[in-house]
């Protein structure tokens, strides 16, 4: 029995929610994403509930919330605006980019990696099988006894493993047949 599973939708569900929370983390400074954007970080918020409610419509074919085609957009949107933000900061005090801002940039980057790993439909399978019992063979079975170390007997060319030769060991009416 082999299962698929598809790697995109999860990648991007993951970036989006990586997004999501860097939204609420410090960007600059002490300022976070809703202190210091006026409108970006609404588009931002819609863009990653989008992504992440898009995810759920690829896991499940049956059910389309957001249509596959503005998926693509929707993720470029939100790189393209977070890439910008980075580069060109609003104008707060001259302050260091701070975890939120990184957080939300690998955020959006792997919203766009899940994105086109989802229409080229990259996925893993696992194959999940039942034990399958081995049957007894004879040549395995009439191996002779282990040494006292432990280990099996070294087979050379003159001696058969499955046909050994009597020994004064063996009773009279095993040396006789051979």
């Amino acid at each position: 029995m082999n299962r698929r599973f598809d790697i995109g939708p999860f990648v991007l569900a993951l970036g989006a929610l990586l997004l999501l929370v860097g939204l609420f983390l410090d960007w600059y400074g002490v300022f976070n994403a809703w202190a210091v954007f006026e409108i970006v970080d609404l588009l931002l918020a819609a863009c990653a509930v989008a992504a992440v409610i898009g995810a759920v419509g690829l896991l499940t074919p049956e059910v389309e919330y957001v249509d596959k085609r503005a998926l693509p957009w929707l993720v470029g949107v939100a790189f393209v605006v977070v890439a910008a933000q980075l580069m060109d900061p609003p104008p707060v005090p001259d302050e260091d980019l701070g975890l939120g801002a990184w957080l939300a940039l690998a955020g959006a980057f792997l919203m766009v990696v899940g994105a086109v790993l989802s229409f080229s439909k990259v996925s893993f399978a696992v194959a999940v099988e039942g034990r399958d019992r081995r049957t007894r063979v004879a040549a395995v079975d009439h191996r002779p006894p282990p040494t006292e170390t432990g280990q099996h007997p070294v087979a050379r060319s003159s001696t058969s493993l499955l046909h050994p030769r009597p020994t004064e060991e063996d009773p009279p009416e095993a040396r006789e047949t051979s």
